[in-house]
């Protein structure tokens, strides 16, 4: 019996060290709203560097959910592009 509760213990120990393990070593995929100052807002995966005349704000990629986007005046959404770039007036521009 003791060596069936050893056993246990081991395999119990095991899986919470693995599982600890493999939290610590899983990476949060890092998703962003970024909106302009015109307020054109889109997805994008990584915070980037600006020409100081963009104002970039960035939300947290949850940001999207809690918005009422058909009533929002003062927001737009547009579409997400590949690579590097940003809104201005509803027209993408490659950074």
């Amino acid at each position: 019996m003791t060596s069936v509760k050893k056993l246990l213990s081991a395999v119990a120990a095991t899986a919470v060290l693995s599982v600890g393990a493999l939290a610590v070593t899983a990476g949060t995929a890092s998703a962003y709203v970024v909106c302009n100052g015109s307020g054109d807002c889109w997805h994008t995966d990584q915070r980037t560097r600006y020409a100081p005349d963009v104002k970039a704000e960035y939300h947290p990629d949850n940001w999207y959910f809690h918005r009422d986007w058909s009533h929002d005046n003062d927001h737009h959404w547009r579409e997400q592009h590949e690579g590097h770039g940003f809104y201005r007036g509803g027209v993408w521009v490659t950074n």
